[in-house]
């Protein structure tokens, strides 16, 4: 798996039925590529909603780069919007950003408010089963919610 590469093909399922997209924003290439492959592999494998990685800078390195982020939420868009969950500081920034400008990213795309790594899980599985970018966005926050003890 590439840097910033699709993780699921995603394509429209059922006869063209549009889905929830979902782009993981990390600081790290390996670490947004990770958390998608454990998102998408808990989701049963097989995930049908688009998933992609936007780790690091297009040269490999640490940081936040909304080059990447903009192909990703491209490449995920399927018509039932684009869920964003970063994991940091500045991703927020870049991708808040991003949404002001308006012309980067699909319509329908949104920053949502998760835990990087539960929420992503939460979200993929959620878009995987067809619902609906508010639903996307409400299983993923509610992973905050997760007690772990």
């Amino acid at each position: 798996m590439s840097r910033g590469g699709e993780v699921t093909g995603g394509g429209p399922a059922g006869g063209g039925e549009a889905l929830v997209g979902v782009v993981l924003v990390s600081h790290s290439g390996p670490v947004a590529e990770s958390v998608a492959a454990l998102a998408v592999g808990l989701a049963g494998g097989g995930a049908k909603a688009p998933v992609a990685a936007a780790g690091g800078t297009p040269d490999g390195g640490l940081g936040t780069s909304a080059e990447l982020i903009t192909e990703a939420a491209r490449r995920v868009d399927r018509g039932a919007g684009v869920a964003l969950l970063v994991d940091l500081g500045s991703a927020v920034l870049t991708v808040k950003a991003l949404i002001a400008e308006g012309d980067e990213l699909p319509a329908g795309a949104r920053l949502v408010d998760a835990p990087f790594v539960e929420g992503a899980v939460a979200a993929v599985v959620t878009a995987s089963a067809g619902a609906d970018l508010d639903a996307v966005a409400a299983a993923a926050g509610e992973a905050y919610g997760y007690r772990k003890e």
